[in-house]
């Protein structure tokens, strides 16, 4: 099995020296070798599974959720219900912040539209963006019926400006 010290771990898990640290610290990472002089050895398991924390991490599960995450990984087999159902959360709210996105991109992809049809003398920067293909809840201060992002300052149909 190929070992990897604190450096070569930090440069190909793209943490730096004190997240690997602190991590280790809080129970995120255990069981990590160390060697003669007491310095950590990482392995090829400790980097899949760093692999595994920044995927967490990156879709915005909670640092205390990931270290329960590791707590039930370590107690084996017997866990794996409740790990499933962790993660089973976690991805049905990485698909909420998708859905979420995938909305305001439209409303990014409107305004290309129209700022490209407007230079191109097609349209006129005032038109109304079609309807929603799916209802969202409208923010605080928001227009029924107004682009996410129209704030209840701007009149139905005309340009903010933006």
């Amino acid at each position: 099995m190929t070992s990897y010290t604190p450096g070569e771990t930090a440069e190909k898990s793209g943490f730096s020296l004190d997240t690997l640290r602190y991590y280790e610290k809080i129970g995120l990472l255990s069981g990590i070798a160390r060697d003669t002089a007491g310095r950590r050895v990482f392995t090829d398991h400790d980097l899949s599974w760093l692999h595994m924390i920044r995927c967490l991490r990156e879709t915005g599960m909670p640092l205390a959720e990931m270290v329960r995450y590791a707590e039930l990984t370590r107690g084996g087999e017997g866990t794996v219900a409740d790990r499933l159902e962790l993660l089973r959360d976690h991805d049905r709210r990485v698909e909420a912040e998708i859905a979420k996105l995938r909305a305001q991109q439209r409303q990014i992809q409107w305004k290309i539209t129209l700022y490209s049809g407007t230079l191109e003398g097609a349209c006129s920067p005032k038109r109304t963006p079609p309807p929603a293909e799916t209802p969202a809840k409208a923010p605080a201060g928001a227009q029924a019926g107004a682009p996410a992002g129209a704030s209840a300052g701007t009149p139905a149909g005309a340009s903010a400006g933006v």
